[in-house]
């Protein structure tokens, strides 16, 4: 005899009806529900958030690139940034890479 036939043999007197066809599957539901709530759903909202503060940004915002470069913002396209970091040195990035927008006290240390 194979495992599996005997793993099939010891699991189908213990579904025991129809209820045990669809507990598995509730339970399959639930943790779908359960994982939507938990992961999924914060994580858009956390996204929306920051696409809005994307949206939010002018010329003559101070920002934060994703890696660690303060400067102000100079000239805003469709998907980039100009940024400039220090003076008349000016820089491109994409509007994915702007993480946050600076405050003064940050952006002078």
């Amino acid at each position: 005899m194979s495992l599996l036939h005997i793993l099939l043999q010891a699991e189908a007197p213990a579904q025991g009806g129809a209820m045990g066809g669809y507990s598995s599957l509730i339970m399959i539901v639930l943790l779908f529900v359960v994982m939507y709530f938990l992961m999924i759903r914060p994580q858009q909202k956390k996204q929306k958030e920051v696409q809005k503060m994307r949206a939010a940004l002018r010329v003559g915002d101070r920002v934060i690139t994703s890696g660690g470069i303060y400067g102000k913002i100079k000239d805003i396209n469709d998907t980039t940034f100009n940024i400039e970091i220090t003076d008349n040195v000016r820089i491109k990035v994409d509007k994915a890479s702007v993480f946050a927008a600076a405050d003064d006290n940050q952006a002078t240390k």
